[in-house]
């Protein structure tokens, strides 16, 4: 009699995979904002929140965003990346909203956040780090998707149709 086999754990491979090369580089980036964000934040809320209350909760905000977007990338479970996917998306429009609002309404901003200025105190890096998370996130979900595939199969997509004009 044989023994049960476990089905194969596809966040094994996938969660190494997430922490190699670029990956491990844009989680050192993601942490380091983390870090940055978390204190720069928690300094202007402790200190001086009355004086710009709004840029300051917004850095608070930009802090809870590269913190979920450094474990979700360092886990690398599927279900993590789909919540990376979902923070680094959050990011970029947030740095676009909020930059382009600083621009627009600079009294509201007294003193500068995170994302203010398209993220130009911190050379822009804000602006551009979503970005190559959302395009690292990318290429795991087309590795990951060619790997899942039967040999010598292309991974089908939603809704593609078959040579003879069936839905797959």
């Amino acid at each position: 009699m044989s023994e049960p086999t476990a089905a194969p754990d596809t966040t094994a491979s996938a969660a190494p995979a997430a922490r190699t090369g670029p990956g491990r580089l844009l989680i050192a980036v993601y942490a380091l904002f983390a870090l940055s964000a978390t204190a720069r934040a928690g300094v202007q809320i402790a200190t001086k929140f009355s004086h710009a209350p709004v840029a300051y909760l917004l850095s608070a905000f930009a802090a809870v965003v590269y913190i979920l977007a450094t474990v979700t990338l360092a886990n690398g479970s599927r279900t993590a990346r789909r919540i990376a996917v979902l923070s680094c998306s959050v990011e970029f429009v947030g740095v676009v909203a909020i930059g382009t609002w600083s621009v627009l309404d600079p009294a509201t901003f007294p003193d500068a956040t995170v994302w203010s200025g398209y993220g130009s105190g911190y050379g822009f890096v804000p602006l551009v780090l979503p970005i190559f998370g959302l395009l690292w996130l990318r290429r795991l979900h087309r590795r990951e998707s060619t790997r899942d595939a039967p040999d010598g199969e292309l991974p089908t997509v939603r809704g593609a149709m078959s040579a003879d004009g069936r839905h797959r």
